[in-house]
């Protein structure tokens, strides 16, 4: 259907140039130079394009009908609307924009080849995470850093991944759901890679705490950063595996799209240079729309009486995780698990593997003291999250009680935390140590 109404719009742009030509050289009237057409028709594509892309990124997705949240979280900041007003509008805001960034990475990667596009969909396939974190640290919220970046490897493990296999199991109960278990195997060996570089900084602090090893001098702030570039390290060999040895592996799920109503482009619907400035754009808005969630978290736990933590775990992972949440419960209706593995489980090792350690390693250039110790609560829930899912895929078949058990686990850790009352003032001063240089300064 793209490809029939590009050629109808081919075929009117060639009938309205001939048209324009008989016009102008036609029965002795004033005729237009070929200089004149050329700079209308350019005019004119140039205006047809532009309006094409409008339609293709702001109504291509089902979201579209949240878009008008980004401007009016603009006017509720410059108009000093209620601050809880504001996060609202800004989490809406970047639910749509998460989604039509990956759309614009994927169309950008039509132009890059495969190995470049990878490399770019690896990047850009959690920008708006990234670019939380970045504001949250660059602000000193190191708590709200550490909480949503947990909350968004256990929202695609357990809701995206839980969800997505309910509705697929319910839907296809008469049929056999079956899975590649060779990427699920390597998607888990790297999430218990990443567990244990998050529980060593826990067990080290512990250790040293009850007096086992006096003599320790290690402190856990450079074993968190050791440990962050071994992160970086096995995700660099992660991405060779996926984009050049072992590329089958992952090529695997798209083998049987012929009779499926699921849309599978060969080409791109957007120019290069066009998607390029479209991504810029709304790369820009989302990290507007992030600092001003950032911003306002505070205010939104103190307006609504619920904790920080639960906000940053529960909250934001879900509005970034949302179109991915969308994309994999449509293919696990279809039966094609492969893909809706591929986007959980992809997810949620990109962020355990690349973001968490890459936002220690950004927070030591920025001479903030962050480690990988995400205390007690919050590590112990993402080790039994990722047990939990992979002995759930050991057997490379699902049902939908699988999917439920995910869900009901996913719903056991929001309670857990929504009773946890962690004040907001704490969650700023805890690992700044502003509450202590407050009564030192007192004290003086």
């Amino acid at each position: 259907m793209a490809s029939a109404a590009h050629e109808a719009a081919r075929s009117l742009e060639a009938g309205n140039h001939i048209h324009q030509l008989k016009a102008g050289n036609g029965g002795g009237g004033v005729g237009l130079s070929k200089e004149e057409m050329r700079h209308g028709h350019g005019a004119v594509g140039l205006l047809r394009s532009f309006l094409t892309n409008l339609q293709e990124i702001f109504l291509g997705t089902k979201l579209f009908v949240l878009f008008p949240a980004v401007p009016l979280a603009i006017f509720a900041h410059y108009f000093h609307f209620g601050r809880a007003w504001l996060f609202v509008l800004s989490l809406l805001g970047l639910t749509p924009l998460a989604e039509r960034v990956s759309f614009l990475t994927e169309q950008i990667a039509y132009y890059t080849g495969p190995t470049v596009g990878g490399l770019l969909n690896a990047t850009c396939g959690n920008a708006t995470e990234m670019i939380i974190a970045m504001f949250a640290l660059h602000q000193g919220k190191i708590d709200v850093v550490k909480c949503s970046l947990v909350g968004s490897i256990l929202s695609n493990l357990l809701l995206v991944l839980g969800s997505s296999l309910l509705c697929g199991g319910l839907a296809n109960l008469g049929k056999e759901q079956l899975y590649d278990r060779k990427q699920a195997d390597v998607n888990t060996g790297l999430l218990l890679l990443g567990a244990l570089c998050h529980l060593l900084p826990l067990l080290f602090r512990y250790a040293l705490n009850s007096g086992e090893h006096v003599g320790a001098t290690v402190p856990t702030l450079e074993l968190s950063r050791a440990c962050s570039i071994v992160m970086l390290l096995a995700y660099a060999a992660y991405l060779f595996f996926q984009l050049k040895t072992h590329r089958q592996l992952f090529e695997s799920q798209e083998g049987d799209d012929d009779n499926d109503d699921v849309i599978s482009e060969d080409e791109a619907v957007i120019g290069f240079p066009s998607a390029l400035a479209w991504l810029a754009g709304m790369t820009v808005v989302i990290a507007v729309l992030s600092e001003y969630v950032v911003g306002t978290i505070e205010a939104a736990s103190e307006s609504w009486g619920i904790s920080v933590s639960f906000i940053s775990i529960i909250l934001l992972p879900i509005v970034g995780n949302a179109a991915e949440h969308a994309g994999a419960i449509i293919f696990a209706f279809k039966n094609k698990l492969d893909i809706t593995l591929g986007v959980s489980l992809g997810s949620a090792t990109q962020i355990s593997m690349f973001v968490v350690p890459l936002s220690v390693t950004v927070a030591w250039i920025m001479g903030i003291q962050m480690d990988l110790d995400f205390k007690l609560l919050e590590t112990g829930s993402l080790i039994l999250a990722i047990l939990v899912t992979a002995f759930s895929l050991q057997d490379g078949t699902s049902h939908y009680l699988k999917g439920l058990n995910l869900l009901l686990c996913y719903i056991a850790i929001g309670a857990c935390f929504f009773v946890l009352k962690t004040p907001s003032h704490q969650a700023n001063d805890i690992n700044l140590g502003v509450s202590t240089a407050r009564s030192m300064v007192l004290d003086a």
